[in-house]
């Protein structure tokens, strides 16, 4: 059982699992901690956590586990602020879907040899945020990579994945830059064309007309454009080079349609969209084959 999970960053994400966590019965206390004083207020309110702190050096004291899941910018300040009263047998883990950010930063602000960070990324999320959108089954059959480097302490791997599990999350190892390149491709490249595809209609002169009679399709397709746009500008940033392969393979690509459609070529669509329309069903198909 974790005597002291300390939360940074209690939202949907860092909400979810404290509440994941007390219906199990596998946390003693919860604390939150953040900048915003009514936020954690409510957070209490709701009984997500127990108590909370506006100061993070103040924290994290006899903590045995702390969750940083803050966006990606405000990491590096963070485990500054709490690197003095850290203590030594506590284990630090993350939530963000970055990881190579993460892992650079813990190394420099603690040391290339610090072992007990073990990065991790939950595989799941709603669009909407903050803590009044925490649920407590968020995670069921949900996964959630862990991506532990080689000086990774074993003991430390070992609590954060049965923290995770509680939740009835799906653990999986990763390399780190395995991940942000497999995340580039599934997660952070849909939000950006959906930020885009958006922004591009409101910069169209018939907008209004093209909203008012946007059908179902453009609601499922741009649902994730009402996500968080402070997290989702810090993971590009921090996800640049992986992010933008993938943004030039999809404009190579965006462009063929182009030129099929340019020639009239009705064949050539065809087979293409075939293709897509079978790939897109057999993960389907797998995914929900995997739900009990």
């Amino acid at each position: 059982m974790i005597k002291k999970l300390v939360i940074f960053g209690v939202g949907l994400i860092g909400g979810s699992l404290a509440l994941a966590l007390r219906e199990a019965n596998a946390c003693e206390t919860i604390v939150g901690c953040s900048r915003n004083a009514v936020h954690l207020q409510k957070a209490v309110d709701l009984g997500v956590i127990d108590s909370f702190s506006l100061d993070p050096a103040e924290a994290v004291c006899d903590a045995d586990m702390v969750l940083l899941a803050v966006p990606m910018g405000a990491m590096r300040h963070l485990l500054q602020q709490i690197k003095p009263t850290l203590p030594a047998n506590a284990i630090l883990t993350d939530a963000g879907s970055t990881k190579g950010s993460i892992v650079a930063e813990v190394a420099q602000v603690f040391g290339a040899d610090f072992s007990r960070f073990v990065p991790g990324h939950p595989i799941a999320g709603r669009e909407k945020s903050g803590v009044e959108a925490a649920i407590p089954d968020l995670y069921i059959n949900r996964r959630v990579i862990l991506t532990p480097q080689a000086h990774t302490d074993a003991d430390a791997i070992a609590k954060v994945e049965a923290m995770w599990r509680v939740t009835g999350a799906l653990l999986e190892q990763m390399p780190v830059e395995l991940h942000d390149q497999v995340l580039a491709a599934t997660s952070h490249l849909p939000h950006v064309l959906a930020f885009s595809l958006v922004d591009t209609l409101l910069n169209m002169p018939q907008r209004e007309d093209i909203l008012r009679y946007a059908a179902g399709g453009f609601r499922d397709f741009t649902r994730i454009a009402s996500s968080d746009p402070v997290m989702w500008r810090d993971i590009c940033l921090t996800n640049k080079a992986a992010i933008l392969e993938v943004i030039n393979a999809f404009q190579h690509n965006l462009g063929e349609f182009a030129a099929m459609i340019d020639a009239q070529d009705g064949e050539a669509l065809h087979n293409r969209m075939t293709r897509a329309k079978q790939a897109r069903d057999n993960y389907v198909a797998q995914f929900e084959a995997q739900q009990p």
